[in-house]
């Protein structure tokens, strides 16, 4: 339904630890993802991740580094008809609290080990995997599909 040059879209993900565990949200349906979504037009890649953790996991987050670009394809099923590039950035709180809301239902801290059911489609946990290594290493150098 585009006219002009076809670019992918962009969804970004917020990577927030706490006591080396990763947040969660629930989403309506069950499953489980990070923070996240679309980058909305006119908003930076940055100011769009801390938006999302806002909205979904009610926290106030400061984005402190690029962790990856992935081409969704390369990770994520189901294949969508829009190209698609992920973006997980490492962030820290600084404040906020959860409140259920229109897209999620609950926020947890998981170990690696103790996933719950992923949002696939979203986050994989290949890709989590990828948060947890990167908030572990000071020199991470950011991943690119």
């Amino acid at each position: 339904d585009e006219s002009g040059y076809q670019t992918p879209k962009l969804d970004t993900r917020a990577a927030i630890f706490k006591e080396d565990k990763i947040l969660l949200v629930q989403e309506k349906n069950g499953t489980w993802s990070m923070p996240g979504g679309w980058v909305d037009v006119h908003v930076s890649i940055k100011e769009n991740t801390i938006k999302e953790a806002k909205e979904e996991a009610g926290l106030d987050v400061e984005a402190d580094l690029v962790i990856a670009i992935q081409d969704r394809d390369k990770h994520n099923l189901p294949v969508y008809v829009h190209k698609i590039c992920k973006v997980f950035v490492l962030c820290h709180e600084i404040g906020g609290s959860f409140t259920a809301n229109s897209e999620t239902i609950q926020s947890a801290y998981f170990g690696l080990d103790e996933l719950p059911l992923l949002a696939g489609e979203k986050n994989n946990e290949e890709q989590i995997a990828m948060c947890f290594e990167a908030a572990a290493d000071k020199d991470w150098k950011v991943l690119f599909d």
